[in-house]
């Protein structure tokens, strides 16, 4: 049984970072999808993907795949670079501004 572990991004749709702390433990497929000729839904016999395990750490992660034997590739995350802007937020508003501020 085949799974990665990693630390999920954030949402590209929101700039907030809820459901990015903890570790998953996702199973890979162990079969292909099969599409369905009457309704053309897709469907797997597999019921591992969809068991998403969630820790607070790595080392918890990688733990409880070796105590179950499941062979798991680790991911790394990728550091999230700040975007701080020199004005900030209430450069928007300033009055000392020399060329009028538009939308």
């Amino acid at each position: 049984m085949r799974a990665r572990i990693f630390k999920p991004a954030r949402n590209a749709m929101t700039s907030g970072m809820a459901k990015t702390r903890k570790w998953v433990l996702e199973y890979a497929p162990a079969s292909a999808r099969e599409v369905d000729p009457l309704m053309g839904w897709t469907s797997s016999s597999d019921t591992q993907t969809q068991v998403r395990l969630r820790f607070t750490t790595k080392e918890e992660a990688v733990e409880y795949a070796r105590d179950h034997g499941i062979d798991a590739q680790v991911m790394e995350p990728h550091a999230r670079k700040a975007n701080v802007r020199p004005g900030g937020y209430g450069e928007n508003f300033a009055t000392n501004r020399r060329v009028p501020w538009t939308h």
